[in-house]
């Protein structure tokens, strides 16, 4: 089954803890803290692979996590790094949040986005040592690792798109026109998932090319299928618009070439504008070629160019393709798109403005990137880790911040999900 659209959870690898060690070795007297730093996790990100063209290694699995990295040890030993975790997507693969914001488009064949970064490993006690902390009995805890929803949409990466209605004899030009074989019956039938084919004309002269799936009114607004691969055609460069030219006369087969138009304006005006050629396929079943003849020469007033065309006996179908090749040489190539950076790296609060208080019914919740970071990775269990903690956002300007709030002491102050007394006095 063609899967063009996934939903999946991604979380980065938490660093490892940092080591409280001391040496103990004999003839060394006060040997000192030596506890090593933990190792980061594993980065997660999204790589381009030219094997895979859909979306289905993620139609039953949703969650991945990297691993997270090592704990510190004794003799200040460095924790074991996480080891990256690459998922690999189709190329034409968009990758936004969870916002509706675009992280990345990925085109290019080894072409990779970093969608979460890991947690950095905890500091060991080692780290700690100063001249008026001889012994630090505390250590840091990882860093845990981002975590996300991400929606992947594919949108497939084609030269030229073929629209039209159902049973407008699509399926049968591309196969017709290139090696592809898309499902083909000799009854009222509508392809149901997009079908690529490559085009060669000549030596250096070739195309990819797509069959999507019928457009049917209201198209736009997700009647049939239209919708949900609408999306396809917005890669490609040129739109060979097919309709069924025995399907009546002169004023059914405007009517049947305007509802085409109208669903691809309403979906999205910028592919309305897109070079399209016209191609009046079923000439071999038409029964008055002047009703034809009359659609071609109200097309010439719209500058549309037209070709009659039989996808089942060939007829035309040459003089329309290499139509479609010119039309991409006059255009040119499409520039890959280069992926947008997906997480911005904090630096950490500057000031004290940097931290967002907010008053609440009995205090204040606190909150803040670098803030919450540190209150991650403190064991508020060790007392002088939590000590630390304290010396830490005095150092930062908390206590001022929150007397600029209208704080006077005893209210509560919130950190996530743990609480404190404001104590100006301490």
């Amino acid at each position: 089954m063609f899967q063009d659209h996934a939903r999946i959870y991604i979380k980065a690898g938490d660093g490892g803890a940092g080591a409280l060690s001391f040496r103990h070795e004999k003839y060394v007297p006060r040997g000192g803290p030596d506890g090593g730093n933990g190792g980061r996790g594993g980065h997660v990100f999204l790589e381009v692979s030219a094997q895979l063209n859909t979306l289905a290694d993620y139609r039953y699995r949703h969650h991945f996590a990297a691993p997270g990295g090592g704990r510190g040890g004794g003799s200040r030993k460095h924790g074991k790094d996480g080891v990256d975790l690459v998922l690999y997507v189709p190329p034409g693969t968009v990758v936004k949040d969870d916002a509706g914001t675009t992280l990345g488009d990925l085109v290019a064949p080894g072409q990779r986005l970093q969608v979460a970064k890991s947690g950095r490993g905890g500091r060991g006690n080692a780290s700690f040592k100063s001249a008026t902390r001889q012994t630090p009995r505390f250590a840091e805890l990882g860093e845990p690792g981002q975590s996300r929803w991400l929606e992947l949409e594919l949108k497939l990466i084609a030269d030229v798109g073929l629209l039209g209605l159902p049973n407008a004899g699509k399926s049968t030009l591309l196969s017709a026109a290139s090696a592809a074989r898309p499902k083909i019956a000799d009854y009222p039938f509508t392809t149901l998932e997009p079908v690529l084919g490559v085009v060669e004309l000549d030596d250096d002269a070739s195309f990819v090319m797509a069959d999507l799936p019928g457009l049917i009114e209201g198209a736009h607004e997700g009647a049939g299928l239209g919708l949900q691969f609408l999306r396809h055609i917005e890669r490609t460069r040129v739109v060979v618009h097919v309709i069924d030219a025995s399907a009546g006369d002169r004023d059914q087969l405007w009517r049947d070439y305007q509802q085409v138009r109208t669903e691809l304006r309403a979906y999205n005006a910028a592919l309305a504008r897109r070079p399209q050629l016209i191609a009046l396929n079923k000439m071999d079943a038409v029964s008055d070629p002047a009703e034809v003849l009359a659609l071609r020469q109200r097309l010439i007033k719209l500058r549309r160019r037209s070709f009659p065309i039989s996808a089942a006996t060939g007829e035309g179908v040459r003089e329309l393709l290499w139509a479609a090749f010119r039309g991409l040489q006059r255009g040119g190539r499409a520039e890959a798109a280069e992926p947008i950076p997906a997480l911005k790296v904090y630096r950490g609060p500057s000031d004290a403005e940097a931290f967002l208080i907010e008053a609440e019914t009995d205090g204040f919740r606190v909150s803040g990137t670098q803030l919450e970071r540190l209150m991650a990775m403190t064991d508020l269990t060790n007392p002088e880790a939590l000590a630390h903690f304290q010396r830490t956002l005095d150092r930062w300007g908390l206590n001022e911040a929150l007397a600029r709030h209208g704080a006077r002491g005893g209210e509560a102050v919130r950190i996530r999900d743990v609480e404190f007394l404001y104590d100006p006095e301490r």
